[in-house]
């Protein structure tokens, strides 16, 4: 009985960490890889730095993003953060 009260402590923390950190991680990263493999041309998104353009082109390790109009930058896949459901109607510093 005193082995078991020596280990619970132990058991415990090794199950708080498993829920709190393992689950919430393997799902961001299952999360990330879908979002990797549904990118396609002409999708709006937006790069972890915060820039937001289109996609010209895909490539393996790389994508062709239009941040302005005749301005095409290559980016790294992998700093896509998100996909932009629809484009702006204005930008931003305009009137409108």
């Amino acid at each position: 009985m005193n082995d078991w009260a020596s280990i619970l402590p132990l058991v415990i923390l090794v199950v708080a960490f498993l829920v709190l950190v393992i689950r919430p991680a393997r799902a961001n990263r299952r999360q990330f890889q879908q979002l990797q493999s549904t990118l396609t041309p002409g999708q709006h998104v937006m790069l972890a730095s915060g820039i937001f353009g289109e996609i010209v082109t895909i490539g393996d390790e790389t994508i062709e993003l239009r941040i302005a109009p005749e301005v095409v930058v290559t980016v790294n896949r992998h700093a896509v953060s998100r996909v932009i459901g629809s484009e702006p109607t204005s930008e931003p510093g305009t009137d409108v």
